[in-house]
């Protein structure tokens, strides 16, 4: 992988991880947050969009391209919401790795067998090493953490997320790879189609709405400007030639800015076994990165 795909990718989960701690931050809120963050993220990208599509640089509008957005805009509505409700039911530092664990492996699957692209020796250890240290990092070397009743929600919930990760996956990067749609052009029409989706949600009481976002208006404006950027850079790096098999499993990166988030601002357990499953973790993206 290309050293400027790379330093995308680690930007993207630095980003990540920042704009998750936020929206967990407003877990209580719900779709109506999810609502707000999306207005925010059409107004803050439409400029870039417009210029994109009136010098014909976002995409030729085919029936798959628009097939493609809507399914996009779709997975990742259902994504916000269920992650948003994850968050409700528990820890961050529970439904993150859960989802960002399971989503590499159903993606990487997925690029092999539906992209075409060929497994190496060192992306799959490499792979291998990424899962154990997520693993690590949320059970913090006790799988008994899994079975118990109050870690039962955040693994159910993070484990949806996680299917709903690897799907929209596949979908943005058939759509920016082989129909050549421009990222910020198919995230902003994916945030527009849940915009809109959402929209009845919030017309049908409005002051209840008004009511539920006091407080929350400035979080909405840190994710919908955070969230959007970080797939986008991802997107890019695609874009550039990166292999989906290794961007996937390199995006949990922001597994480890996760712990230390979790750890010094929401004051989360953080013991040996999480920061042993960091350094495993980093093994593994370092053998992707190679690959």
């Amino acid at each position: 992988m290309a050293l400027a795909s790379l330093l995308l990718v680690v930007l993207a989960s630095l980003i990540h991880a920042s704009w998750n701690l936020l929206a967990k931050r407003a877990a209580s809120v719900g779709p109506v947050f999810v609502f707000a963050y999306n207005i925010v993220a059409c107004v803050a990208y439409a400029p870039w969009v417009i210029y994109l599509l009136a010098t014909g640089k976002g995409t030729g509008w085919t029936w798959a391209a628009i097939g493609f957005v809507v399914a996009s805009g779709v997975i990742h509505l259902a994504y916000s919401l269920c992650l948003q409700r994850g968050y409700q039911k528990a820890d961050l530092s529970v439904v993150y790795p859960v989802a960002r664990g399971s989503a590499p492996m159903l993606s990487t699957f997925a690029a092999f067998l539906v992209l075409g692209e060929t497994p190496t020796g060192p992306g799959l250890f490499g792979l291998l090493l990424v899962v154990i240290g997520i693993g690590l990092i949320a059970t913090q070397g006790d799988l008994r953490a899994f079975q118990r009743p109050d870690g039962r929600p955040g693994v159910g919930w993070g484990t949806a997320t996680g299917g709903l990760i690897a799907t929209y996956t596949v979908i943005d990067a058939y759509a920016v790879k082989a129909l050549g749609i421009a990222p910020v052009v198919l995230d902003w029409f994916s945030n527009l189609l849940r915009f809109l989706l959402l929209a009845p949600l919030v017309i049908s009481n409005p002051r209840r709405s008004i009511r539920a976002m006091r407080g929350y208006w400035g979080i909405a404006l840190g994710v919908g400007l955070l969230s959007p950027l970080s797939y986008i850079l991802v997107l890019a790096a695609l874009t550039s030639g990166a292999p989906l098999s290794l961007v996937a499993p390199m995006r949990e990166m922001s597994m480890m800015v996760g712990a230390l988030l979790g750890m010094l601002i929401l004051r989360e357990k953080v013991g040996p076994w999480r920061l042993g499953g960091c350094g495993v973790l980093i093994a593994g993206v370092i053998l992707l990165s190679t690959a």
